[in-house]
């Protein structure tokens, strides 16, 4: 067992550093905090509270009966920076692009991306299983279903970017705050309502964002490159 979670570990590090090679981290993935030495392990099957991640995952079913939430669930399973960026820039008040806001693209892909990596340890480590996987039934986005099941499901990769991109946003632009966390908010719901994720898995996932937002912030290039991002924020917003 331990050997494959070594190899499933590896193999999770292997594609995040192919994907993010032309997104330089503040901080190396190493040096981020070990999630799995923080936060408590997944719910026991059986156990009262896994009992409540099948009720949320039947509560998750019933959302899809609504087209307009189900689309929105659809749209938040893009695995994208830039899918996301779009989705959170209106709460935002800016379309975000490296065109029209260097500044504030540069420090939040730079920022998601040394954020989300500390997801590797947890999902390798206790590896569990998917919820459309455990129940046998295809999720909403069942193209990615034979991949998705090779991964662990907890904690939530997409909550964790929704969740530390809000965080950034924020930071840059404090006004737009709630509105910006209301959306990340239901992009964590709409991992329950592709049956992708558990609701254990999404409500872990957003202080798991919080620990490698602290971290973050101790980084040096970040605060200068987030002080760039302010100022430009600034300027594009005060002719409105």
């Amino acid at each position: 067992m331990k050997k494959v979670l070594i190899t499933l570990a590896a193999l999770f590090f292997g594609a995040y550093a192919a994907w993010a090679q032309t997104i330089e981290p503040y901080i190396p993935s190493e040096q981020m905090p070990d999630v799995v030495k923080i936060v408590p392990a997944p719910p026991a099957d059986p156990s009262p509270e896994f009992d409540h991640d099948i009720l949320r995952y039947m509560w998750g079913k019933q959302q899809r009966k609504d087209p307009e939430r189900l689309a929105m669930a659809v749209r938040d399973a893009i695995w994208s920076i830039d899918t996301t960026l779009v989705i959170l820039g209106e709460p935002f008040g800016l379309e975000i692009s490296p065109e029209k806001t260097p500044a504030i693209y540069n420090v939040l892909t730079r920022g998601v991306t040394t954020i989300e990596v500390i997801r590797f340890k947890p999902k390798a480590h206790y590896f569990r299983i998917r919820p459309f996987a455990y129940f046998q039934e295809p999720s909403i986005f069942p193209q990615d279903d034979e991949w998705l099941s090779g991964e662990g499901s907890y904690p939530s990769g997409h909550t964790i970017r929704a969740w530390a991109c809000a965080l950034l946003m924020a930071q840059i632009n404090p006004l737009a705050a709630e509105a910006v966390f209301h959306r990340a908010w239901l992009s964590g719901e709409s991992r329950v309502i592709s049956g992708c994720h558990w609701q254990s898995d999404v409500d872990a996932s957003r202080p798991v964002a919080g620990i490698g937002y602290s971290r973050l912030q101790t980084s040096p290039e970040f605060q200068r490159d987030m002080a760039r991002a302010q100022q430009e924020f600034r300027r594009l917003t005060s002719c409105r």
